[in-house]
């Protein structure tokens, strides 16, 4: 990680002397200033690790400088120095926050252990800043990016939802969110305080999921030394969420679906019945009524767990989002690699919205985290984006240049044509072919939702 230090003294002869200590130092970039209105500049548009500073300030007081600072930074570590080292100037600059306090002259290794010290907390409070953020979003609806009307009536149902524990069950491809959807619903409900157990069925292996799902008795089988509880025991008061619900056998099923029906369970090897007041959330990326019709995956289950379906769409269908989540990450990728803020180009925007993004979000945001890695800048070009994007965008580019030809060569008939009934059988193909998606029959003729809409209207296509 690339630390950077800024130096604010009014005198230059120490402000060389502190940045050639710095070049020992590895991974870390020194600014230096020499005025309080600079300092002060610096910090509101730029992402320092760590401040030193001697406080010699004419244009206000130092401990007015210090509160200063921390109005605008108020996680920055600062280390002071002073040639006036007196108990009581040590207390008062204590006071407003400052990490350390050095008298002049300083030995050089007393210096670097300080700064070492301060860039730990400075690397610390990142990290607890970025994980508040990352917990925050799991539950909070406003951190749900998505403009999109599908996302706006996914969280719609979320919140409806939230208000009950009817068992809820999310559908979609991976890496649309199905996860970040079930903790939302937990966090937002009566059981909120109480534990989210999470599993991911398609991760344990198949002699492994009955008991991790309902614990075991000391003696159920060979190096079962122990009880143990399973996860429905765990969830208790709480949410269990199961993720990959169809990777479940047979078997396993039959016996989930006694514990949703009961609410109760034993433990393999066990004789007493358990109590398992828990809500219930399942997830998967695979259609289960054809699972069902399949024989895979048994009806009786398919129905207890569908109360309340979520569906999430995916990425490639809601394009008007790819920029808002774009940034979102460019934000939470920039501050977790302690850079500054980083922004996109109109042309690497104009690649994220062409890109099919099959991975979905998941795709997105690692694709957006390389970028953050790769730019030295603070602009994110074509060149930091993976080549499959640019390609990708580059086959869009002449697909549509091939299709805009073929409508090119369409020919009127000698008897001419009506251009609304043609327009009214162009509405109506596009509504066959998108399965009466009205959203991807819009994407097919190329119109926005609203124009669409009227069209309906207008050729008494609306119901």
């Amino acid at each position: 990680m690339a630390y950077r230090v800024l130096i604010a003294d009014d005198e230059e002869r120490m402000r060389r002397v502190l940045a050639m200590v710095f070049e020992e130092m590895k991974d870390v970039k020194v600014v230096t200033t020499s005025c309080c209105e600079s300092t002060l500049d610096y910090l509101e548009n730029e992402r320092f690790h760590l401040l030193i500073t001697d406080l010699k300030v004419q244009e206000m007081g130092r401990l007015e400088f210090l509160k200063a600072i921390k109005c605008k930074v108020p996680d920055l570590p600062i280390i002071v120095l002073t040639a006036f080292g007196s108990v009581g100037s040590v207390i008062d600059v204590m006071k407003e926050g400052v990490f350390d306090y050095l008298t002049t002259p300083f030995e050089k290794e007393i210096l670097k252990l300080a700064v070492n010290r301060a860039l730990k907390m400075s690397t610390l409070t990142i990290e607890n800043k970025y994980l508040r953020q990352e917990l925050e979003s799991q539950y909070d609806f406003k951190n749900i990016i998505g403009n999109s009307p599908q996302v706006i009536e996914a969280l719609r149902l979320v919140g409806e939802v939230s208000k009950t524990d009817s068992t809820v069950l999310i559908t979609g491809e991976s890496g649309t969110g199905k996860e970040l959807i079930a903790r939302a619903i937990h966090y937002n409900s009566n059981r909120g305080g109480g534990p989210l157990v999470v599993v991911n069925c398609a991760a344990i292996p198949e002699n492994l999921l009955e008991s991790e799902l309902f614990g075991y008795e000391r003696g159920a089988f060979t190096n079962a030394e122990k009880t143990k509880k399973g996860r429905f025991e765990l969830a208790s008061g709480g949410t269990f969420f199961m993720d990959e619900i169809s990777e479940m056998s047979m078997s396993v099923q039959a016996k989930v679906l006694r514990v949703i029906e009961a609410k109760e369970m034993e433990r393999l090897g066990g004789t007493e019945t358990i109590k398992a007041d828990s809500r219930i959330i399942c997830a998967t990326n695979k259609n289960l009524e054809e699972l069902v019709r399949a024989g895979k995956f048994r009806e009786d289950l398919y129905y207890r767990i569908s109360v309340f379906p979520i569906t999430l769409t995916p990425l490639r269908e809601r394009s008007e989002d790819i920029i808002p989540l774009s940034r979102h990450f460019l934000k939470r990728f920039s501050i977790k690699m302690g850079k500054s803020p980083v922004s996109l180009s109109k042309e690497a925007e104009k690649l994220l919205v062409l890109h099919k993004w099959e991975g979905n979000i998941r795709e997105l945001q690692n694709v957006i985290e390389r970028a953050v890695i790769l730019c030295k800048t603070n602009v994110i070009t074509s060149e930091h984006l993976p080549v499959t994007i640019v390609r990708c965008a580059q086959y869009v580019n002449r697909d549509k240049a091939q299709s805009v030809d073929r409508l090119v060569s369409f020919d009127i008939p000698p008897h001419g044509l009506s251009l609304d009934a043609l327009e009214k059988q162009l509405v109506t193909q596009a509504l066959e072919k998108s399965k009466n998606n009205k959203t991807k029959a819009a994407k097919l003729l190329g119109l926005t939702r609203g124009t669409f809409r009227y069209r309906l209207q207008k050729y008494g296509l609306a119901n």
